[in-house]
């Protein structure tokens, strides 16, 4: 089967994505696990199907690096929106359902796309770190010197540690300074720190919001650029109009046999 494909990256974390609004193109877990080897298939973080739904402008279907279904990709949802308005998809608000439910996106300043979270209504404070989901799960630790640290000795510990090893958990390392926080991660489903993750970005902003209640906006700094994350904190564990804002790229596209 030969299939076309089209490849975009949000602060280098980079996607695989498919038309599929036909519904014609089925993908065995092995399929997209080759597709996204960076050797021996295109490469990608993840893989993304653009499919037809009702009431939707699209949906989004989701899969990681190793070919399982994965949950909420914040990234992902901004890549998948510029590819829906390069396939023609065009409108001022985007309406779209993913894994985790409905979002909506549109475009800001600078051709950023600003895509809307799930609210977040509890937070799990351990001693050492912090404990969230944001459409996926998330460790979120402090850390001084991030540069210096094994993300993904120290991620894959944690994310294999017997609270997590059954479903898994991405780990992020945050280092705060006083105009932004530096965010590194190590994604689970791909298992190596990946360049940016966009769901881990927006837990990190929350357990890092300058505000105690009311608007916040977090400058992030990650291993492949810049993005933002506008919030309203209502309550000491409630977050509402979560909004992560960056870049979507088109890079290359193409057609694979499969």
């Amino acid at each position: 089967m030969l299939i076309q494909f089209s490849k975009y990256q949000g602060t280098g974390n980079d996607f695989v994505i498919i038309d599929n609004r036909s519904g014609n193109i089925q993908l065995t877990r092995e399929q997209i696990e080759k597709l996204c080897d960076r050797r021996f298939g295109i490469g990608g973080d993840g893989l993304m199907l653009l499919n037809s739904a009702d009431g939707y402008d699209f949906e989004m279907k989701y899969y990681n690096a190793d070919g399982a279904e994965g949950s909420m990709c914040g990234n992902g949802g901004r890549c998948l929106t510029r590819f829906a308005y390069d396939c023609g998809i065009h409108q001022n608000e985007y309406h779209f359902i993913a894994s985790d439910g409905p979002h909506e996106a549109h475009f800001g300043r600078n051709q950023w796309i600003h895509l809307k979270m799930k609210d977040v209504n509890s937070v799990n404070n351990l001693w050492h770190a912090v404990v969230l989901d944001t459409g996926s799960p998330h460790y979120i630790k402090e850390v001084q010197n991030l540069n210096t640290i094994d993300a993904v000795k120290e991620g894959r510990e944690i994310r294999y540690s017997d609270a997590y090893k059954e479903k898994g958990i991405n780990v992020n390392f945050v280092e705060p300074s006083l105009k932004k926080i530096n965010v590194r991660t190590y994604e689970r489903g791909v298992e190596d720190e990946t360049y940016s993750c966009g769901t881990g970005v927006t837990a990190a902003a929350l357990v890092f919001a300058h505000n105690e209640n009311g608007f916040n906006r977090v400058e992030v700094e990650t291993k492949g650029g810049h993005l933002a994350v506008e919030f309203d904190k209502t309550g000491e564990e409630q977050f509402e109009n979560i909004w992560l804002c960056g870049p979507a790229e088109f890079v290359f596209k193409g057609e694979i046999e499969v």
